[in-house]
């Protein structure tokens, strides 16, 4: 609840106006209430401790002396009314400085517009600003661009900008510092561009808060390449930079970047912090690097950190995606307070291991302990309804989000419906509720059609919502992938004749497949028809046998039928039934949706060697056990 402080008029025979009642002691002594140099000593010394409320205290006493404010004294306590967002309190202070003749001090109009700005009250600011008799200050001019781009105003804020070049008025870092925060959208990211133009050009490119500022603008506009360079000249990096460039190559899904730039940081010897390790720990999730991932939490503990919530939660996402759901859920467990995003991550990660009977139990007990769902955590149980074939369950929650939360469901949260829809065989469902969502569908939507026409062998559907999905997403080139495979299967030449032709006219080619396994302390990479691993000879006599179905010895000497057909997370296996002990569980990571071949391939083998094998593809876990698999072949 907010509290708000009305202070003692300037009027003399007024009676003492205040909400609200304190037994605090008065500060000042009598001998010093007639002056006001101590006054202003012990707000500043209040201000700087962080102590704004006891300072607006302190300044309503002031008024109930004979002491009389000056302009420092209004510094001091509009900073106070701008820390704890009392935009009347700081209205009195206004007419205050008015009345006491400050109003055309530097300081005092600095301090006034930042307030107003500050409480979202960007025209009170302006018309302080317009009120100067000659507004040619930096500092009025830096504190209401600031203001702008604070209230997302960007425009006004780049129209005073341009005032101020055009006046003649001196900018500095502060300036640069309160703009460039605005141009953080790729629409603006040539704007960006000549505020560095013009930064190296007025000697400011060796503020290391610029260069940071900098930085955190090219990365949310998409510009890693450009970040990377501004990086790389940066003579003296601090921490900051580093978090920047790794957070950076995190949010754009570079994880491979992320933990290069991770171990360059440490043969540096700079000290990593929560927000490094959050970084760090999302890499390990995208690419699966359980390894790495422990050796992260091994230092959160040693460094003091194991309390930090926002690193609890990235270690259970983390090893939930790296295939660890036990170990995510223990830490879950663990956790004497969880957030929204703590019950987002365990729900999410028992969603992508086809678990979703668990992932609808933990978000009922999460409304249960009064956590209130927003629309991330019910996309996250809407896909497990999805993964799991609960197609009441998912509606159910669908109109729940609608109804009880009062939210409104976005494209992510369609194309989870769209899915569940699909998956079951309800197409035509699936097609309506496209037509009547309240948003406009996204390729995911669209997609998420295509992929449960794939399933149903629907080819007419199949090409409606094709044609739907490359006009959203032209570049993307899965779903040229998955139409002709549709095509294949119903034994259409045709139509897969079409679909290459296009690719071919728009210079699109299939993303190579590759899989992964951990083994020893090391990351082992395998591609489609690899013959570059040193043990190369022996995992294609393991698939030989595997292939035959068995493992008769008499048939070590064969070679596979087909090498180069041997898609990667078949020689993945085949390595890992090599180096490791019998009974051990088995985690492939796989960049690619699995094929169907591989998957009935799997099956097989987890039942000839009797072990659990787990393969994440682009989509989902798969646990492979006893010749069955955890998706129920659907997928």
């Amino acid at each position: 609840m907010t509290r708000h402080l009305h202070l003692v008029p300037l009027h003399k025979n007024t009676r003492f106006l205040s909400n609200f009642h304190t037994n605090q002691p008065t500060i000042i002594t009598k001998a010093s209430s007639f002056t006001t140099i101590p006054w202003n000593t012990h707000l500043r010394n209040l201000s700087k401790h962080g102590q704004y409320y006891e300072a607006l205290i302190l300044y309503r006493q002031m008024l109930q002396s004979k002491a009389t404010p000056n302009a420092f004294t209004f510094s001091f306590a509009l900073k106070s009314s701008i820390s704890l967002s009392l935009p009347i309190t700081g209205t009195q202070l206004h007419c205050h400085v008015i009345k006491l003749g400050c109003k055309y001090e530097p300081s005092v109009q600095t301090a006034l517009i930042s307030m107003y700005c500050k409480c979202g009250l960007t025209e009170l600011a302006r018309k302080v600003f317009d009120e100067m008799p000659e507004p040619s200050l930096t500092v009025c001019y830096n504190a209401l661009i600031s203001g702008y781009v604070q209230n997302y105003d960007f425009l006004n804020g780049f129209s005073l900008f341009c005032e101020m070049r055009l006046r003649g008025v001196e900018f500095n870092a502060v300036t640069i510092l309160g703009f460039v925060p605005g141009c953080t959208v790729p629409e603006c990211l040539w704007l960006g561009m000549s505020l560095h133009c013009l930064n190296v050009k007025c000697g400011l490119d060796n503020d290391l808060a610029i260069a940071n500022c900098l930085l955190t603008m090219y990365v949310r506009c998409g510009s890693i390449e450009l970040a990377r360079k501004l990086f790389d000249h940066i003579p003296e990096k601090g921490l900051i930079t580093w978090n920047a460039m790794i957070s950076g190559y995190a949010q754009n899904g570079l994880a491979a970047e992320v933990l290069e730039l991770y171990h360059e940081m440490e043969s540096l010897q700079v000290n990593p912090d929560a927000v490094t390790f959050v970084g760090v720990l999302s890499a390990c999730a995208n690419l699966g690097n359980q390894m790495i991932g422990f050796e992260v939490e091994q230092k959160i503990k040693s460094s003091g950190m194991r309390c930090n919530v926002f690193l609890k939660n990235a270690l259970i996402n983390m090893y939930a995606r790296c295939g660890n759901l036990a170990k995510a859920r223990i830490i879950f467990d663990e956790m004497p307070e969880k957030n929204l995003v703590s019950w987002t991550a365990i729900i999410g990660g028992y969603g992508i291991h086809g678990l979703g009977n668990t992932a609808v139990e933990l978000f009922d007990k999460m409304i249960e302990t009064g956590i209130r769902p927003d629309g991330t955590v019910f996309v996250s149980v809407l896909s497990a309804c999805s993964h799991a074939g609960l197609t009441k369950k998912g509606l159910d929650y669908l109109d729940l989000m609608k109804r009880e939360f009062r939210l409104k469901p976005r494209s992510e949260h369609y194309s989870c419906v769209v899915d569940l829809l699909g998956r079951v065989g309800r197409l035509e469902e699936a097609r309506k509720l496209i037509e009547l969502m309240e948003v406009e569908p996204d390729g995911a939507v669209w997609g998420a059609l295509l992929g449960a026409c794939k399933i149903h062998k629907n080819v007419e559907l199949a090409e409606l919502a094709f044609n739907k999905v490359v006009e959203l997403e032209p570049t993307n080139i899965g779903y040229y992938v998955l139409l002709s495979n549709i095509y294949t299967e119903a034994n259409n030449s045709e139509g897969i004749l079409r679909v290459r032709l296009m690719m071919r006219e728009r210079k699109l080619k299939k993303d190579p497949g590759y899989s992964y396994f951990e083994c020893k302390g090391k990351t082992h990479l395998f591609v489609a028809g690899d013959g570059s691993h040193p043990q190369t000879k022996e995992i294609y006599k393991m698939l030989n046998r595997l292939e035959h179905g068995g493992v008769n010895k008499n048939d070590q000497n064969q070679e596979p039928r087909d090498v180069m057909g041997m898609h990667s997370e078949r020689l993945a296996i085949a390595f890992a039934l090599l180096n490791t002990e019998i009974g051990t569980d088995i985690i492939v990571i796989k960049n690619l949706r699995i094929c169907g071949d591989c998957h009935s391939f799997v099956k097989r083998v987890s039942k000839i060697v009797d072990r659990l094998f787990v393969v994440r593809d682009a989509t989902r876990f798969h646990h492979f056990q006893n010749g069955t698999c955890s998706c129920n072949d659907y997928w």
